[in-house]
């Protein structure tokens, strides 16, 4: 018999906990095993946001989460008039979006027995919105259910985890993602190990990486970057590059879903439909979607850049592996030549510091810094 629950992949410990939950809403009161707030965390592509939409499926399902069933299907697919997913494409969550969100919760449910809403990105909450939310979590509606997804706990404001129950994923093993990504996608058990492996763990990214040779291309140029740094100059280069690329990669995903939705709203005015351009107050929209569209494109190259930048992290971390001893755990076995080499040249101490600049300048970016100077000041450090 199928469920919601499938798709998450190593997270026995997780999928138990929901499907007492499920049973305990049954009974219509709030329980030990059933509460009116959750908060999910976990590593990228553990599945946090899987969960919290398997777990709302599950609770409007007649059947306790089917997945083949048409409340299963519409509450997925953000079709479902009694669950909400939220899933920001800006730099943030702001308090209007969380105050027109407190207003639609507030009704009854109207067909199943909760009303579910599912936050993805809790973590982009701004400082207001956050507070605006702390309300309704403090003061819930009697078949209200708040589902909070983030990285980690402390990515979430105290005063609203302290109100939520806690569910930790895991990143799924190596070999799971690769059985996933056979039995699931069809992709062939050579491509599933490659992509398992490079992506560690993250099964969204596996699966991305294995159906797009464009992307698998983008990757085996930014992994040659390290390998170029042979003096300031190039350095400045392989910065420009890189960014270049996560430009490109974002941009390419973009352009056409944004032509698309402003073609869309000016139908919705009625431009081409009268022989006199769109009704009243359709250029103000358009402008406005047009800035959406912009923030959107902001993060996504953030978004790009930020994965590019994991991705030459995994390359000194398999660096640092072999300078330990380790030489059976490369994630990059396609460099294992280029990674000894360098390995043999550095010292331990020294690749230490260029992961912990890596990892610096992903927080730079996640703080608005400018993409550009920021990878060219990491690319510098990278050079020493």
């Amino acid at each position: 018999m199928t469920s919601v629950f499938d798709d998450l992949v190593g997270q026995e410990h997780i999928v138990e906990i929901l499907k007492g939950a499920v049973a305990a809403s049954r009974t219509g009161e709030e329980s030990q095993e059933m509460t009116h707030a959750w908060v999910f965390t976990g590593p990228p592509g553990s599945g946090r946001s899987s969960a919290a939409v398997a777990f709302a499926q599950a609770l409007i399902c007649p059947n306790k989460g089917c997945g083949v069933c048409s409340d299963c299907n519409s509450a997925k697919t953000s079709g479902h008039p009694d669950v909400e997913i939220i899933r920001t494409e800006g730099l943030s969550i702001k308090v209007e979006e969380v105050r027109e969100l407190l207003t639609r919760v507030a009704w009854a449910p109207s067909m199943g027995g909760w009303r579910v809403v599912v936050m993805e990105d809790a973590d982009r909450l701004t400082e207001s919105a956050a507070n605006a939310l702390l309300k309704a979590i403090e003061e819930p509606g009697t078949r209200t259910v708040w589902l909070l997804c983030a990285p980690t706990l402390h990515d979430v404001l105290p005063t609203i985890r302290s109100r939520c129950r806690h569910l930790q994923l895991r990143t799924p093993s190596l070999e799971a993602v690769t059985q996933v990504l056979i039995n699931r996608d069809n992709i062939a058990p050579g491509m599933a190990d490659f992509a398992a492996r490079v992506s560690q763990g993250h099964i969204g990214r596996a699966k991305y990486l294995a159906t797009n040779e464009s992307v698998r291309s983008n990757r085996k140029l930014i992994m040659q970057l390290p390998l170029q740094l042979g003096s300031l100059a190039a350095a400045f280069q392989a910065a420009q590059t890189l960014v270049d690329i996560a430009t490109a990669e974002a941009n390419s995903s973009s352009d056409e879903r944004d032509e698309k939705e402003i073609e869309k709203l000016q139908e919705a005015y009625g431009k081409g439909a009268t022989g006199r351009g769109m009704a009243t107050g359709g250029a103000k929209a358009v402008k406005e979607l047009e800035k959406e569209q912009k923030s959107r494109s902001t993060r996504m190259v953030r978004d790009s850049i930020d994965g590019a930048l994991l991705d030459i992290a995994t390359f000194y971390r398999d660096v640092m592996m072999v300078q330990a001893g380790a030489n059976d755990a490369l994630i990059n076995k396609e460099l294992e030549t280029e990674i000894r080499t360098l390995a043999e040249k550095t010292k331990p101490q020294s690749t230490i510091k260029k992961i912990n600049a890596i990892m610096d300048a992903r927080t730079n970016l996640s703080h608005n810094a400018a993409p550009l100077l920021t990878v060219e000041a990491l690319m510098c450090v990278l050079a020493r």
